[in-house]
């Protein structure tokens, strides 16, 4: 497996999402991921949505993550399990984990004693709220994150009351931003030859997101409302509407949108009536505008009238659940899903989100059995073969 990060060797104590997500963008990438389980395996590979997949141990949701990684079974509760992490910590660039603050201390393993092993370190801790701070030892999941960051307070309509947003959208911000801040650090310490701590906090990689909607409190005292589909720009051509027997989302945020859509619609007068003449008046009628628009979309289908306003340049789509979009020809022509063979069978699994003109970001490797690889990174560590056996056999017993 070569990749941009082909030289990169990470030592993965990442559980569930938020932590995995993130060492998966590396491992795209071609670096060397070793995630290192306990006994049976992480408790993710069981999640029961598919139960044939949860009695394999390769859940759908587990190998979302997973892929082109490499797995050991260690108990970190064990002396020789922590002396194995710290033979391995030798080579490594970066250990990544999400446990609760001084979990790793418990064991021996933290920062600070790691760090004398191997000073070139990068040790990535991902944690709800930080390793600092009043709530960092509280347990946190991703509704915890939507709940308290005011996600859940402006998603969905004010007659439904809060919405959770339908997926584990700050899990996946965190990953993401602890990525980020691991490349930042790779940078920094080729620059100075120093290995650093990386802090990354589920509330706080949210909030960095959030940043429109903090600011607009923070500078302005607007508070954020739940809007429905409305979009952010609150502009009324871009929310969902009723169209035929389904729906239709519009995103004509510009003038000559705005022209192209009452056009393409059959309206075109609505251009010369004054109640629409800018945004400002737009949004002060906005419900007789949506009228409107719903009475020229109430016969036709979302199908049809999402290719007629395309053609007209105007931004839209119909509501599409993701068996469609995986088979949309944009998806197939941009190949973001990669075919890998398993010993079930080939499977397709998303890749990297971006394209680099030099190559990367590919599945190449199915995601591993609980410890497929256990004997093997052993090996590479310097351990006899005697040695080796010797430690299967305690695992297996």
């Amino acid at each position: 497996m070569t990749g941009p990060y082909d030289d990169l060797r990470i030592l993965d104590f990442t559980r569930y999402y938020a932590g995995p997500f993130g060492t998966y963008q590396f491992a795209l990438q071609g670096a060397d991921v070793i995630k290192i389980e306990p006994p049976g395996g992480e408790e993710y590979r069981e999640a029961q949505l598919d139960p044939v997949w949860a009695q394999r141990k390769l859940a759908p949701a587990y190998m979302s993550v997973n892929a082109n990684k490499r797995s050991i079974i260690l108990d970190l509760r064990t002396d020789e399990a922590q002396d194995i992490v710290r033979r391995l910590v030798k080579s490594a660039d970066i250990v990544w984990e999400n446990f609760r603050p001084g979990v790793m201390d418990r064991f021996g393993l933290g920062y600070e004693a790691l760090r004398q092993i191997n000073p070139r370190l990068i040790y990535c801790a991902v944690s709800g709220f930080g390793q600092t701070g009043p709530a960092a030892h509280q347990a946190a999941f991703d509704g915890k994150i939507q709940a308290m960051s005011g996600i859940m307070a402006m998603t969905g309509d004010a007659a439904g009351g809060p919405t959770r947003a339908g997926f584990a959208v700050c899990d996946l911000i965190a990953g993401m931003t602890a990525a980020f801040a691991v490349s930042t650090a790779l940078h920094h310490r080729q620059r100075t030859g120093q290995g650093q701590m990386v802090d990354v906090a589920l509330l706080d990689a949210t909030l960095n997101f959030l940043t429109q909607h903090v600011t607009e409190y923070t500078v302005s005292g607007h508070v954020q409302q739940q809007y429905g589909n409305l979009s952010v720009t609150r502009k009324p051509t871009a929310d969902r509407f009723r169209c035929g027997e389904g729906y239709v989302v519009l995103a004509a945020l510009t003038e000559r949108q705005f022209q192209a859509l009452m056009k393409t619609l059959g309206r075109p007068e609505a251009l010369d009536d004054p109640r629409f003449a800018d945004w400002p008046k737009r949004m002060e009628n906005t419900a007789e505008l949506r009228r409107i628009i719903e009475e020229a979309m109430a016969t036709g289908d979302p199908l049809t009238w999402e290719a007629r306003l395309t053609a007209a340049d105007v931004p839209c789509s119909r509501i599409m659940s993701v068996d469609e979009i995986v088979a949309h020809p944009q998806v197939t022509h941009r190949q973001l899903l990669h075919t890998v063979d398993s010993e079930y069978g080939p499977l397709r699994l998303v890749g990297s989100g971006f394209k680099l003109e030099h190559g990367g970001g590919e599945v190449t490797r199915a995601p591993a059995s609980p410890g497929a690889h256990t004997a093997e990174i052993l090996a590479e560590a310097g351990y006899t073969r005697a040695e080796i056996d010797a430690f299967l056999g305690q695992l297996a017993g």
